[in-house]
């Protein structure tokens, strides 16, 4: 065949100058710091990518994005790179503290008798954080207490997951058998090893697409309970800091912000009281 051979993204390769250009504008856009470790899957993720939009290399990819064209492309990359590991009753000691702490506390306030309980998932992925979430609160509470749950995530594409709560027989395997009869719907025939979650609990939680850095937020309350996990390892130091900043901000005072087990505010600057490793509390 005459011709240039057409070059597929497999065998295209991220040159330092597009690397760099793809780092600092995932950074501009979600504060997501990528250090020279993470080239291989920034390319790995990107290229995908490229396969969606019928484009031969990297090179092109990053034009593409400079582009007024290419302004819709930018959310898809911030999807791509966007981590979404989790599943249902990760990091199982914060609910742990929820059930055994926190809520015993709360309802035992006459101050807060009456008030609902407001919790925000603020990088809920595809779900199986405020949907577990949501499973302690509907079984500490058994129908006698108000409470609502604030979803968000940078990623659109894991909120659609979310929203449509329907999970594989795999990822509901940490769910206890007893509550799994009890808040999800088995499905049948082409939905055959799914499952969703009830609309008991659907209807508690409202998902919403948000970016953490964004300057204003759309709530009109304050948190008592906020959980960011294993997503401020990917910022900077200042990041961290005025991301904590914002944090503190949207707690009631005695509000608890809860990070992940690998995450700790030891090395930035805030303003809260460490309870226990990754728990903290707003004076």
């Amino acid at each position: 065949m005459n011709g240039a051979p057409v070059m597929s993204p497999a065998s295209s390769v991220l040159s330092d100058a597009d690397y760099e250009f793809l780092r600092r504008t995932i950074y501009d856009l979600s504060r997501i710091n990528l250090g020279p470790d993470k080239r291989a899957l920034v390319s790995a993720r990107v290229a995908k990518r490229l396969r969606a939009l019928g484009l031969t290399s990297y090179h092109e990819y990053c034009q593409n994005l400079k582009t007024a064209s290419g302004a819709d492309e930018l959310g898809n990359l911030v999807d791509a790179i966007s981590t979404n590991h989790t599943h249902f009753f990760r990091e199982e000691s914060h609910f742990e503290f929820l059930r055994t702490q926190l809520l015993p506390r709360h309802q035992a306030n006459p101050a807060l008798r009456g008030e609902p309980l407001r919790v925000w998932s603020s990088a809920c992925s595809s779900g199986e954080e405020p949907f577990t979430l949501a499973i302690v609160l509907a079984e500490f509470f058994q129908g006698t207490g108000q409470w609502h749950i604030e979803a968000t995530d940078i990623s659109t594409r894991v909120l659609a997951r979310a929203e449509a709560a329907i999970y594989d027989g795999a990822k509901v395997e940490p769910v206890p058998r007893e509550l799994l009869r009890r808040y999800f719907q088995r499905g049948s025939g082409e939905w055959e090893g799914h499952f969703r979650v009830k609309e008991a609990l659907r209807e508690r939680i409202t998902f919403r697409h948000l970016n953490l850095l964004q300057p204003d937020y759309p709530f009109h309350s304050r948190f008592h309970v906020i959980f960011c996990r294993n997503v401020m390892i990917y910022f900077d130091r200042p990041t961290q800091e005025k991301l904590v900043a914002k944090f503190t901000d949207q707690l009631e005072p005695g509000g608890h912000l809860i990070v992940g087990h690998s995450e700790s505010l030891g090395n930035i600057r805030h303003s809260l009281r460490l309870l226990q490793p990754t728990i903290y509390q707003k004076a």
